[in-house]
This record gives C-alpha cells, structure tokens and sequence, in this order.
C-alpha cells in the first residue's frame, strides 16, 4: 500500500478531485432510482404505487443488512493495493450492469413481469452498490485526519454528489424533446440513455478514483478481528457516533421523502410538468452555497453549523404547503431560500462522522472506517427506504390515479406529505446538539 505523505495536512487538487468524481456518478444512479423510476415505472410500466413501495422498501433493507458485513469484509482486506480501491474497482462494472437493466425493462412485460424485473434487478443493483459505496466512503475517512480538511474533501465528495444529481435532474428534460415519438415510448428511450449514461460516467470515475489516491500502510495490530457481537458492540459503545447518526437519520428521512414526491407534488398540486427543473433549482443553488458551509463548519463548531443549515433548509421549505395551482412562482423562490442550508445538511455530518470514527482507533488502537461506514450507510439507506415507501404507500391509500387525474384526496396527501415531512427533521439534531462532539474533542477525550 502508499502512504500518503500528508495524513494530517492539505490534500492536493489531483487527490481531492479523484475522491470526489465517483459521487458524481453514484448521485446520478441514486437519484434516478428514487425520483425518476418509480413514476416511470407507475406511468409507463404499469408497475402499482403499493408494490412499487414495497419493492423500493425491502430491497433497500436488504441492502442495509449486508452494509457492515461489506464494511468490515474492506476493513479487513490485505492486498497490495490497499483495503478499499480493489472493492471499488471489482464492483464498478456490474453495478452499471444492473442500473442500465432497471432503467430498461422490456415493452412486452406484463405488470406482474414487470414488478418482478425491477425486483430482481434492484436487489443485484444495491448488492453491488454496497460493494463499491461503503469502501468508497470508508476510503474518505482515513485521507486526512485534520478536522477542517475533512471539511473541504468532503465539501468536494458532496459537490460532486450534487452536481451528479442535477444531471439525473436535467437528463430527463433534456431528453424528452429528442425522442419525437408517443409518451411512452419516449420515455422508455430517455431511461435506457439514461442507463447508458450512467455505466458510461461510473466507469471511468472510479477507475480514476483507484488509480490516483493513496491508501494508509497499516500495522498488523491496527487491522481489526473478525466480526463479533462485541466488535459491533464496541461501535455502539462509541456514544459520540450513536448520538450522531440518530440525529442525521432523522434529519435524513424528512429530506427523502419530499425528494421522492417531487414530481409528483408539482405535476399534480402545482400542475406543471417542469419537475426536474425546479429540483434543478435547488440543487444548483445548494451546489453555490457548499463553500460557505465548508467556510462556517471551519469557523463554528461543526455542530452548530449543521443545525443552523437544518434550520435554513427547513424553515424555508415550509411555506410550499401553502401552495396550489399555478403557484411556481412562489415555489421557485421558496425552493432557492431552502436550498441555501442543503450543503451545510450533507457536508457538515459527513466531515463529523469521520471525526467521530477517530474516537475508536484512540480507545480501541483499530481502524475500522469500513464497519462505521456501514452502520451509517444502513441508517442513510434506511431513511431513503423509509421516505420512498411511506411516501408512495400513503400516495396509494390516498386513491392515485396513475397518468390521470387526481382526486382531492390524492391531492392533499401530496400537499402535505411533501411539505410536513420536514418539518420535524431539525428537532432531534437541534435538540442532541449538546451531545455532539466539537472537531477534534474525540480524540482527545479517548486519548
């Protein structure tokens, strides 16, 4: 393995950028799957809300259970490329595989069929995410230990991340006046170029990712034992991560589900078709603002800094509840003013999930990014899963109509499931704020 030369220093532009490009990729598979394909699927494929909510929300268990297994199975590989790149690189090729299959299920599927390609095809998708996403963030960890550094790489990780999913955003608009045909066989044409996109982009980000950062030369007492009841039990011990990832799995669910309903919230409250541009608006907007997160998380404590873009991010979401036909105007602007707080909401918790992890190493003398990482992606995935299925099951009960038009009660249910899923999501993180751990106080509690 390399050992980077400035563990505790700056990283360099190459290495920066090199950690940063996969997400671009990964935020334009992720978001597809959970904003775009289940319209899609509902409109085009005939797939119901309710099984459609049921598929999205077990596979995503079933990705969360392998999670730590993967985490730890990283931790603990010995090659001479290091403990993450070779995960990475084995799993990029059929994770664009299966995304390219889920995005292009055949025209002659019947709604059962159909229900069960995306099933199987989804269950392979998250299967070979784990194995390249939980490496890939273990891997962001163990880059630098400098507290504000870790801003800034990860302010790079998740600028990325953004700028992935705004292509998943744009990608569907750009699209839909290129395939001149019906409906739906326009669509079925925008997700299989989609689908290629996606393996196309994958690809050659993670191979320059593998071959460009260096991974840390561990001693033989720093890798951990195999998995036991008291190796995780040793993770949960560490209550500055517990404290934490209660607080951003909160935190997390209620920004999930409005990102599900989007499309839908605007094409049948707002009754406008331009979905993908407004979540285009507010991710470019956060996308503007990363830097001054990545500034504030430096200058305040990273707690403080993270509840204050929840606040932001919520507060102004608030208003679209009160919304109705032919209101864009006042929802573009209330989409920009939330979208200020976004990247303080997903570049502050990472950096302190990486701070936290470090408590572990001073008690326990291990580095075992892997098994953290994995935890923290279960309750990330978890929330996702949650916020997908809760939101298209009670869509469902409330009479949806697919490709048709809604009944009131559909109506309501999108108005105040999109905009009342936040509002409780800054409670518990303002609230366990005190419990949180300042940059650097890990460390030095557990020395």
């Amino acid at each position: 393995m390399e050992r980077d030369a400035h563990p505790d220093g700056r990283l360099g532009f190459r290495k920066q950028l090199a950690y940063a490009v996969p997400a671009a990729a990964l935020a334009l598979i992720g978001t597809t799957f959970y904003v775009f394909i289940p319209k899609f699927y509902s409109d085009v494929v005939g797939v119901r809300l309710g099984v459609l909510s049921l598929v999205v929300l077990f596979s995503r268990i079933w990705d969360a259970v392998i999670d730590p297994a993967a985490g730890h199975l990283s931790d603990r590989t010995r090659t001479r490329w290091g403990r993450r790149r070779p995960w990475m690189g084995v799993a990029a090729l059929p994770l664009a595989i299966t995304f390219f299959c889920v995005a292009t299920p055949p025209a002659t599927l019947s709604s059962t069929a159909a229900t069960a390609w995306l099933g199987v095809w989804t269950f392979l998708l998250f299967l070979f995410w784990t194995a390249l996403v939980i490496p890939y963030e273990a891997l962001g960890a163990e880059l630098t230990f400098d507290h504000d550094e870790r801003n800034r790489l990860f302010g790079w990780r998740e600028g990325a991340m953004i700028l992935g999913t705004v292509l998943a955003a744009l990608l569907p608009e750009m699209l839909a006046g290129v395939y001149g045909t019906s409906p739906a066989a326009a669509q079925r044409a925008t997700f299989a170029t989609i689908g290629v996109l996606g393996a196309l982009l994958l690809l050659p980000a993670v191979g320059f990712s593998v071959l460009s950062l260096p991974e840390r030369h561990l001693r033989d007492t720093q890798v951990p034992r195999p998995l036991s009841a008291d190796g995780l039990g040793a993770v949960f011990r560490n209550k500055p991560f517990r404290i934490l990832v209660i607080a951003y799995t909160v935190s997390a669910l209620g920004s999930q589900l409005p990102a599900t309903l989007i499309l839908f919230y605007v094409q049948h409250v707002l009754g406008s078709t331009r979905g993908g541009l407004f979540l285009l608006l507010y991710l470019a907007t956060g996308f503007a603002f990363i830097p001054l997160w990545v500034f504030l998380g430096g200058r305040l404590e990273k707690r403080t800094a993270w509840v204050t873009a929840m606040a932001v991010n919520t507060v102004a979401f608030a208003g679209v509840a009160l919304l109705g036909h032919g209101d864009m105007g006042w929802y573009a602007a209330l989409v920009a003013l939330s979208a200020v707080g976004l990247g303080g909401t997903v570049v502050i918790p990472a950096s302190m999930e990486a701070d936290v992890i470090d408590c572990d190493e001073a008690e326990n003398g291990v580095r075992r990014e892997g098994v953290f990482s994995g935890i923290w992606s279960i309750c990330k995935k978890l929330a996702a899963a949650l916020g997908a299925g809760i939101g298209l099951a009670a869509l469902d009960a409330a009479g949806y109509v697919p490709n048709g038009q809604q009944p009131e009660s559909a109506v309501q249910a999108l108005r105040w499931l999109y905009a009342g899923s936040r509002a409780y999501a800054t409670w518990l993180p303002s609230g366990s704020r005190t419990a949180i751990l300042s940059p650097g106080a890990c460390t030095r509690r557990c020395a």
